[in-house]
């Protein structure tokens, strides 16, 4: 049976675990890629590919109306496009707070776009994939409107089961991917790229003729799929993902909207696109945790979870679930985790008034146990702690002087050990113990 926790693992897989997304050609298999750190808009990922020579729409981004309708005749488009600009799908079946319905809207006339800014900008978007409230519209993008007279789908990703790059193309784009999958898999086509080598022209050439391009539409998709790849590369993307890949009536190949998925641990060598991170959709808890380095993602339950990897959290997650509570968070310390950073994580988790209770669950691989109880108890004491405790550490340094008697000592429990896990998860046990210790 799935959890609730299971089902939010979308949202809990954006700034965790790196899972690539691929599509098995003659298979029905397909695994999800999640979003990592990087948050990027609409318009910034459209600027890094025009940057590159892709072709996408002409466009300008506003953050006033007044600037809205002046990029609108700037434009001198035949028809408008205009996109409200946040981080979540579903734009144009959302509802604003101003009452406007829609996040993207198509006119023919200017003044229109100024009218329909005026209800855009400084208002909440609410859509499927928002909180209830919404997530207030800052700027938006006005772009010209083409007509698209044949839609593909195009992406390029890490594969590890290939060691490297991949093509990934469909002839049916415009429409769930995964669906074309699952229906239709002959309709998917691979073609895997030596990294060493690069993506040769013969490839780009038979994923352009797979995708349905003909004549002289099939020498511009090549070309278009080149510049991809070799964007793919530059950026350090894990994939960037073209739907619709569409050719318009004037015999154009155009990437009408893409997505890009960045590796964060390439940071230090992509700092220019790394500072355009927009986290202003972010929780402020999830801006504080990334400031030390951990990982977090509020939930609404009331037993706060502290963990390191994100497999064993959310395991933790589901353990609690199934036996009877709720976690109020998901947070991942990470492998290199130091004393401080323990202590931040104590400080954040007992700052949600929604905390009723902490587990700490630490299987000390890489992870100095030792290091974990100096954090623990320094927060103890420096945070006067008023919430139960219950710290299970197994691994390196688990009955090293320092962790486990340490814990007891210093924050003068000696309510002893714990004979097992389960039974001190729920929100009904852990209200009746001060501080308990588990060690396996």
């Amino acid at each position: 049976m799935a959890s609730p926790v299971a089902a939010q693992a979308g949202k809990l897989l954006r700034t965790l675990a790196l899972r690539p997304r691929f599509l098995a050609a003659g298979s029905q298999a397909v695994q999800l890629t999640s979003r990592r750190w990087l948050n990027l808009q609409e318009y910034q990922s459209k600027k890094l590919m025009s940057d590159n020579g892709v072709r996408v729409q002409r466009f300008f981004v506003a953050d006033t109306a007044n600037e809205a309708l002046e990029a609108a005749k700037r434009l001198n488009a035949k028809e408008i496009v205009l996109k409200a600009q946040i981080l979540a799908g579903g734009r144009g079946k959302g509802v604003f707070n101003s009452g406007l319905k829609g996040g993207v809207h198509l006119t023919k006339d200017p003044n229109v776009v100024g009218q329909l800014a005026k209800q855009m900008i400084g208002y909440n978007l609410a859509t499927k994939q928002t909180p209830k409230e919404g997530v207030k519209v800052n700027k938006v993008m006005v772009a010209e409107a083409l007509d698209i007279s044949r839609e593909t789908y195009l992406a390029i990703l890490m594969d590890r089961s290939c060691n490297g790059p991949v093509l990934v193309g469909s002839p049916q784009g415009g429409v769930d991917i995964e669906e074309v999958a699952a229906s239709n898999p002959e309709l998917i086509f691979k073609e895997q790229i030596d990294i060493f080598e690069g993506i040769k022209d013969s490839q780009a050439q038979r994923m352009a003729e797979n995708l349905g391009f003909i004549g002289p539409l099939k020498s511009q998709a090549a070309d278009q799929i080149t510049k991809l790849y070799n964007l793919f590369l530059k950026i350090d993307a894990t994939q960037v993902e073209v739907n619709p890949f569409g050719e318009t009536p004037e015999g154009q190949v155009v990437c009408f909207d893409a997505k890009i998925n960045f590796d964060d641990n390439a940071e230090f060598r992509q700092k220019d696109i790394f500072a355009m991170d927009d986290k202003s959709e972010n929780e402020p808890i999830e801006n504080e945790a990334a400031k030390y380095d951990l990982k977090y993602i509020g939930l609404d339950g009331n037993i706060a979870c502290f963990v390191n990897g994100a497999g064993l959290a959310m395991a933790t997650c589901d353990i609690i679930f199934l036996n009877g509570g709720k976690p109020a968070n998901f947070l991942d310390l990470g492998g290199g985790v130091k004393e401080a950073q323990v202590y931040q994580a104590f400080k954040l988790l007992t700052a949600d008034p929604k905390v009723e209770a902490i587990l700490v669950n630490i299987f000390g691989g890489i992870v100095n146990c030792a290091i974990i109880a100096n954090g623990i108890t320094k927060a103890c004491r420096e945070l006067e702690l008023k919430v139960p405790l219950v710290v299970r550490l197994e691994g390196t340094f688990m009955e090293k002087k320092g962790s486990y008697m340490h814990i007891k000592q210093e924050t003068g429990n000696s309510n002893g050990n714990i004979t097992g896990i389960q039974e001190n998860v729920t929100h009904q046990n852990l209200s009746k113990c001060a501080i308990s210790i588990f060690l396996c």
